[in-house]
């Protein structure tokens, strides 16, 4: 089979997020299929930028053929994002018709953050009378609309409802990362029959390589340091999104301050400097913010917490589900997992790896803690093997990647 999967953002272990487009294409070239990811040149999620000169220039990561559309630098979520989109969009527009001759693509799947990149898209797969396939990763722009509070009357919010609504109706397979968005993609005008999920994963090649790779100085001393003061440690790894309450976490950390307990954080984004000033208000010194490790880092330091703690916003968005990257991690890392959710899904219940209590309420978190620093060490160690077990039987990309194509044959 031959795939074409357009992504905006789309990166590898080497350039950084975003993976998933990554790791399913890797999967399907091993699997013996002829896949192709065309994504812009730059992306701020990235970490390293692809050298190009020339747009549909084509390189490869680890067999996985990528192809580039030239897009200007930003930084930000302002203007320049904007016209980096517009860039992206208008040049695969521009493309199409080359993409489609020169690919002969049997299956077409538009996966970007934002639904703009949908109509070139359907433009190539009619050419090659492909399957259209439209993945959604959040719901755009009900997500922008909920956290951003963007009104739903924002000319650039009427324009992406258009290309949400617009792709509903026309793809042929819709799948979604999110479990539970059939019924709101129905009320848009999708056909419930369209619709698949196919959530987040891990990819579990080259995690043991991962976990040896030396942590960042600062990062190891502090743990050292913590640990000489007999500290629980519960760790957290992602950046300050907006979906995130990093707040819950600070005030957990308040009310524990006498208790032995150390927050330990590792991340970047313009949220982190905000709390930041708020611990050195507070005067706490069980809670620190370590900054952005790399990747192949991220498996280590998870490892030396006793914890790992998620603490999500309070929105009506999460009705539809969660399927976020930062808990399967944490899952494979085998430790218990603290989770501030009320999402209409609850993958650490399932999963029996830790706890869940209400988002934004510190005080439930902070007796989370106490509540699993005071089980023995065997009883937290089976709740991170439940997670591994968990994450490796149902959310790995060398499955996840076979339930994509099953869905979209």
């Amino acid at each position: 089979m031959r795939i074409l999967l357009i992504n905006h953002y789309a990166g590898s272990e080497r350039m950084g997020m975003e993976y998933r487009p990554f790791y399913l294409a890797r999967e399907w070239v091993a699997a013996g299929h002829d896949s192709t990811v065309v994504a812009a040149n730059f992306s701020h999620v990235r970490s390293c930028q692809p050298r190009v000169s020339a747009d549909l220039e084509i390189t490869e990561e680890e067999d996985v053929r990528f192809r580039w559309l030239r897009t200007g630098s930003y930084s930000g979520s302002g203007a320049g994002r904007v016209i980096n989109i517009a860039a992206f969009v208008g040049k695969l527009h521009l493309h199409a018709a080359r993409i489609a001759r020169e690919h002969q693509a049997d299956v077409v799947i538009c996966s970007s953050t934002y639904p703009l990149d949908i109509y070139a898209g359907a433009r190539i797969a009619r050419a090659t009378n492909a399957r259209f396939v439209f993945e959604v990763h959040d719901l755009w722009p009900l997500t922008p609309i909920l956290l951003g509070r963007y009104s739903p009357r924002h000319p650039y919010i009427r324009v992406l409802q258009h290309a949400e609504d617009w792709a509903y109706a026309n793809a042929d397979v819709v799948v979604s990362i999110l479990p539970d968005a059939c019924g709101y993609m129905v009320e848009r005008g999708l056909d419930p029959k369209k619709f698949v999920h196919v959530p987040n994963g891990v990819c579990v090649a080259g995690r043991d390589a991962a976990n040896a790779t030396v942590l960042p100085s600062a990062l190891s001393e502090q743990i050292s340091q913590e640990r000489a003061r007999g500290r629980f440690l519960v760790g957290y790894a992602g950046s300050s999104a907006l979906s995130m309450s990093l707040e819950t976490l600070l005030g957990a950390a308040r009310l524990l301050s006498d208790a032995a307990v150390t927050f330990v954080l590792v991340g970047d984004g313009p949220g982190f400097s905000l709390l930041q000033r708020q611990v050195a208000q507070m005067q706490l010194n069980n809670f620190h913010i370590l900054g952005r490790i790399t990747k192949a880092a991220v498996p280590g330091f998870l490892a030396r917490m006793d914890a790992l703690a998620i603490a999500w916003r309070h929105s009506r968005l999460y009705q539809f589900g969660i399927s976020p990257n930062k808990l399967f991690d944490y899952m494979l890392a085998g430790r218990p997992i603290l989770q501030a959710s009320a999402a209409s899904n609850d993958l650490v219940s399932e999963a029996g790896c830790g706890f869940t209590v209400p988002p934004e309420d510190p005080q439930a978190l902070a007796d989370a803690v106490l509540r699993l620093r005071g089980m023995p060490q065997a009883e937290r160690g089976m709740l991170g093997e439940n997670g591994r077990n968990f994450v490796l039987r149902r959310h790995n990309y060398s499955v996840l990647a076979h339930q994509f194509l099953d869905a979209i044959s």
